[in-house]
């Protein structure tokens, strides 16, 4: 295992056994090699799943030989970045640019979306205080209520409030479904009875 710190990256060679990738169906062979490239990584760089990277070179170098035949192990160089993301590629290849690198550099060339700033009421229209009043496409306006927004103190006093009573109302339908399927089920015994 070679390490290299530089600045806030974590640079490290690993030889990943892939002995245990052989075991089982051969049709998932590789499927299970790149889910223990992973797992090693994730436990030898000390992050989770989600935040671990397989370059294509990689992934290209497990799959070379179809889905059924793996090789017995791997070089793989990790870089772990500042965030916690590792990004496995092969050591073979060099310093070529990182993914992340290369992602910075795409996010960089392209330019925002400029939004249309909203037109403004120029005059105020009496007894409008309560409504929103915005333009369509086609030249219509259209009405809105404004919504009341309850102040910090109120939300503080009923965080749940709007959770509760739509809790209550799911159990009065549930109870409500209950007693219509007694009743039902009585109705039916008492003609079985008659009959």
């Amino acid at each position: 295992m070679a390490e290299k710190d530089t600045g806030k990256e974590l640079e490290r060679i690993y030889i990943i056994p892939l002995r245990r990738a052989k075991i089982g169906p051969t049709t998932r062979a590789v499927p299970r090699a790149v889910g223990d490239v992973r797992h090693f990584l994730m436990k030898h760089m000390k992050v989770e799943q989600k935040n671990i990277w397989i370059d294509d070179s990689l992934n290209k170098q497990l799959w070379t030989y179809g889905k059924f035949w793996v090789p017995s192990k791997i070089r793989v160089r990790a870089v772990k970045f500042e965030d916690g993301v590792v990004e496995a590629t092969l050591p073979e290849l060099g310093e070529k640019k990182s993914r992340r690198e290369f992602l910075k550099e795409e996010k960089k060339k392209k330019t925002p979306i400029l939004r249309r700033e909203e037109e403004k009421a120029e005059e105020a229209v009496p007894g409008a205080e309560g409504y929103d009043i915005v333009p369509t496409g086609e030249g219509e306006v259209k009405i809105k209520k404004k919504k009341e927004k309850a102040t910090k103190k109120e939300r503080k006093k009923n965080p749940k409030r709007k959770k509760n009573q739509s809790h209550l109302k799911k159990k009065q339908q549930k109870k409500k479904l209950r007693q219509k399927k007694k009743k039902r089920r009585h109705q039916k015994k008492k003609q079985q009875q008659k009959k």
